[in-house]
């Protein structure tokens, strides 16, 4: 028989994300940092596009970093991207109501990567924290090294 696990049972990762574009639409990067407290694990990956855009990045980079975890978990999601934060913690929920449109009644941009942003956002218990770029915040500065990085791959 499965049990419900309560939020504090819950396993408690900190993601950080980031994404970069060389042009925007141009090669672009994502990146994240997925950080255990309870066992000091961190992970790290990163990829990109020959021709994307910093929006379609910075979603990549938070899919990515929710669906490497392998079970529910409570999850502290650090980005510099109020697109996604706010998108995923406020807009959704209207965009979906009204099958996948803007309140101006618009089709929402990049609505296959919200909708996956969405379905890997179900199985946690995300609490969202904006941090600013380039403001020497340690892990941001990593993601957002990695995710440069990626995208000079694609150049």
């Amino acid at each position: 028989m499965l049990r419900t696990l309560k939020m504090a049972e819950l396993p408690l990762v900190k993601l950080y994300t980031d994404g970069a574009c060389s042009g925007n639409p141009g090669p672009g990067g994502w990146a994240y940092i997925l950080k255990h407290p309870g066992t000091g694990k961190v992970r790290e990956d990163s990829g990109g596009e020959a021709d994307t855009t910093n929006n379609k990045m910075e979603l990549t980079a938070a899919i990515r970093g929710l669906a490497a975890l392998k079970q529910p978990c409570r999850v502290e999601l650090y980005s510099d991207s109020k697109y996604v934060l706010q998108g995923l913690s406020e807009w959704i929920k209207g965009w979906k109501a009204r099958g996948w449109r803007t309140a101006s009644k618009d089709p929402v941009k990049n609505v296959d990567l919200w909708q996956a942003l969405d379905s890997e956002a179900a199985r946690h218990t995300i609490t969202f924290h904006w941090v600013a770029g380039h403001s020497g915040h340690p892990e941001n500065e990593r993601c957002d090294g990695l995710a440069v990085a990626a995208a000079r791959r694609y150049a």
